[in-house]
């Protein structure tokens, strides 16, 4: 099953037989909230305008539980997200799509933990509501009640030592820009830098400008350069576990399984003991 799904195909499925649910994850990370200006409001956004039946999911208060030493998004409790799924109508026996509003981190996150939790049949809408040209609607809907039981795996998920020890046997990419991984600047973080032995490989050199991922072949060959060969354990990280997750993604359209630490830089740089390296040499 593919990762991703477009925009012509998700109309061909709302249309059949057995339409998957749509959730709507529209959310952005603001680092001007110190400047006082507003926060982003998915809810808003959600509530102008969205694809007929979705369910608006909210990455801060669904897809998370408190920030803490945990990181900035740390994994939401487990009992409370499944509630969450359901509520919004989320059912195993039913296909699962994902959207925001276009750059694909929030969509990202939704799809990984749904993943990660058992659900069997999840995509995103590749390029995100801009790539939709059918109908919106503002009204919201009540969906039936979903049944989907969260059953985590054991794969797929990595803690901040597990993180560092895969930066020594096999490959941890640091999906972060480039200047933050070099340490050159650090808006939001403790101190800059990153975790030593991960590798610089930017998210957002996965997509092409509209937004929609690369093919499948452009990214496949990207991450085997990058060190991802055959039989190469493969991790990803970033600032707080939402762009890695879309680099999770990125991966997994290539055809490359990989773990997501979710605590990520958030998690590592708030703790003074764990060591950091700068520039643009791994080590």
């Amino acid at each position: 099953m593919n990762a991703i799904i477009s925009a012509t195909e998700l109309a061909s499925d709302l249309a059949g037989s057995r339409p998957p649910v749509l959730l709507d994850v529209r959310w952005q990370l603001s680092v001007a909230l110190a400047a006082g200006e507003p926060p982003f409001d998915g809810r808003a956004e959600y509530t102008a305008g969205h694809l007929p039946g979705a369910v608006f999911v909210d990455l801060d208060e669904e897809l998370a539980s408190t920030p803490g030493a945990a990181g900035r998004h740390p994994l939401p409790d487990l009992a409370e997200f499944g509630a969450a799924m359901r509520r919004a109508g989320v059912t195993a026996g039913r296909p699962v799509v994902v959207y925001d509003g276009g750059q694909g981190w929030a969509a990202a996150r939704a799809w990984w933990l749904l993943r990660w939790t058992g659900h069997p049949d999840v995509r995103v809408l590749d390029g995100g509501l801009p790539a939709w040209d059918g109908p919106l609607e503002t009204s919201v809907p009540t969906p039936t009640e979903g049944d989907f039981q969260p059953n985590p795996g054991a794969a797929g998920l990595l803690d901040a030592d597990g993180a560092a020890a895969l930066a020594r046997s096999g490959l941890l990419l640091d999906a972060r820009a480039g200047e933050r991984y070099r340490g050159e600047v650090e808006p939001i973080d403790r101190v800059g830098g990153h975790i030593p032995g991960a590798v610089s490989a930017p998210t957002n050199e996965n997509v092409a400008a509209d937004g929609r991922f690369l093919p499948a072949e452009e990214l496949h060959a990207r991450f085997k350069a990058l060190g991802a060969d055959d039989g190469t354990a493969v991790g990803v990280y970033c600032g707080s576990g939402v762009s890695g997750a879309h680099e999770v993604l990125a991966l997994a359209v290539a055809g490359i399984p990989a773990a997501l630490y979710v605590g990520s830089w958030s998690e590592w740089s708030a703790d003074p003991s764990r060591p950091v390296a700068v520039g643009p040499d791994p080590q």
